[in-house]
């Protein structure tokens, strides 16, 4: 049950006649009086909760405070890069010159909000090192989509139909062999090495002439700089495929190096990852996609450019993959994404690599004590510990070892939400963390104090861990009997 308000839900607060409104008679000649005609009546009343005001609002305001965001605290979630959102992006989207414009208003009514999205293009494709961007997609994961599309249309219009596999490192995010699927893919997996790379002898004999490309993050899922990217894009461009790059760990590469320069073909960014914009809870999103030069014809439709005459307009091409959302993507995340650019200029975005590459460097080396390193050396903008190092209660042959929930668990009731937790799958008990290039040393000083206390409890107390949280509103939940019997409604 969800412990809000007296640890009551909203309907169980309701006292029948209790009301928490006082609104005028309307008379029918009245302004804006209108009756609804009898079929679109209920034939009963709503089963509204019936409280006051005050009551609803201490209700919601306490359950808001029971939700966990970057606004309250570090989020060092691996692979996910939840960092500060501006609250200044957020009133720059609030504007009513953008918030009340509409989709199907004349261009010529619309040219300022058509200029932003141009140059947000134009600088993405610079930082990206593409040719040109589209901002239609919805997500990251529907940038995929489209940029697998793009691709598969890039060979199509060749002729070269027979290209219909896909390669994929078996430490690639779950979206990539996902998205290669909807798009009509058959994914191939490529091993990695013990250091955690693509295993370039794997990778040579499943290149082919049925091969459309290879996926590649870089630096990968385990924060691993690929070094033989050079050597990989030479190898798949020789047997006639693409290079597509997971835009999911750019943070590091800001400032340091670009796709575009390294042999990738086309590219997608995570806008929430990289560029500040909200992230998490299913709200809106946008995963752009670029490409380099003689594939902006694939990109999928309405394209926004810019005319002779400095106006901007959209053009529709019977190349493009398709048409894959409606309009022009999610505007007010784009916006909230060009303010962050623009605060950040030139200089600031080159910072924001080798910070977050510090941030990460500091938490791994101030743990690893503690924690089990199994990929020693230099990450990037986040590393993965195997859990607890056997002499702290990590020795997975005591089956009463502590295991990486546990100590996920016990974090929450220091106030910091659990990093990334049995992702990627190459360790059994990974723990996945990112600090993101926002965090302060004190926010990372913290964090490591309270990782260090967690690893001598687990040594000294370990059923402090076995039954932890010990102070959130809810306790251990059965994870399982919560997807099998998931509850949406009070009223059965």
């Amino acid at each position: 049950m969800n412990k809000t308000f007296y640890g009551k839900l909203i309907f169980e607060l309701s006292t029948p006649g209790r009301i928490g409104y006082s609104l005028p008679k309307m008379k029918k000649n009245d302004y804006c009086v209108s009756e609804l005609p009898n079929h679109l009546r209920r034939s009963k009343e709503a089963r509204l909760p019936e409280a006051d005001e005050l009551t609803v609002v201490r209700h919601y305001t306490n359950m808001s405070n029971n939700n966990f965001g970057v606004d309250t605290g570090f989020y060092p979630l691996g692979s996910c890069t939840m960092k500060y959102n501006p609250k200044m992006n957020e009133e720059v989207a609030g504007l009513s010159a953008f918030s009340v414009l509409h989709p199907h208003q004349p261009i010529s009514t619309s040219q300022g909000a058509l200029e932003l999205y141009y140059e947000t293009q134009k600088t993405l494709s610079e930082i990206g090192g593409m040719s040109e961007f589209t901002l239609n997609p919805y997500a990251g994961a529907h940038g995929e989509l489209v940029g697998l599309m793009v691709i598969r249309s890039y060979h199509m219009e060749r002729g070269d139909s027979k290209r219909t596999k896909i390669i994929v490192p078996d430490s690639s995010h779950g979206t990539n062999p996902a998205s290669a699927a909807v798009c009509g893919l058959e994914v191939v997996e490529v091993k990695s090495t013990a250091e955690g790379t693509v295993d370039v002898e794997d990778l040579k004999p499943l290149l082919g002439d049925d091969i459309a490309g290879m996926m590649l993050t870089n630096p990968n899922t385990l924060g691993i700089f690929e070094k033989q990217i050079p050597e990989i894009s030479r190898l798949i461009h020789e047997c006639g495929g693409l290079m597509y790059y997971d835009g999911a760990n750019l943070n590091p590469m800001l400032g340091m190096c670009r796709p575009g320069d390294m042999g990738f073909d086309v590219m997608h960014i995570n806008i929430h990852k990289t560029f500040s914009t909200p992230h998490g809870g299913g709200g809106p999103g946008c995963g752009p996609v670029g490409v380099g030069p003689g594939l902006e014809k694939y990109l999928p439709n309405p394209r926004v450019v810019k005319n002779e005459d400095g106006t901007y307009s959209f053009i529709n091409t019977e190349t493009a993959c398709g048409r894959i959302s409606g309009f022009l993507g999610n505007f007010g995340i784009i916006i909230r994404a060009y303010a962050y650019l623009l605060a950040l200029g030139k200089n600031g975005i080159a910072e924001v690599g080798p910070l977050s590459v510090l941030n990460a460097n500091y938490i791994k080396e101030k743990l690893r004590s503690h924690y089990l390193l199994p990929i020693d050396g230099l990450c990037k903008h986040e590393f993965v510990f195997d859990g607890l190092r056997p002499e702290f209660g990590g020795d997975h042959h005591d089956p009463n070892h502590v295991t990486t929930l546990e100590v996920a668990k016990r974090l929450l009731d220091y106030g910091f939400h659990a990093p990334t937790i049995y992702f990627p799958l190459l360790f059994h008990e990974a723990m996945m963390i990112e600090p993101t290039e926002t965090e302060s040393k004190d926010t990372l000083d913290s964090f490591i104090e309270v990782m260090k206390q967690i690893a001598e409890e687990a040594r000294d107390n370990r059923d402090m861990l076995k039954n932890a949280p010990h102070t959130t509103p809810v306790r251990r939940l059965d994870d399982v009997k919560a997807v099998k019997n998931a509850k949406f409604k009070y009223f059965e």
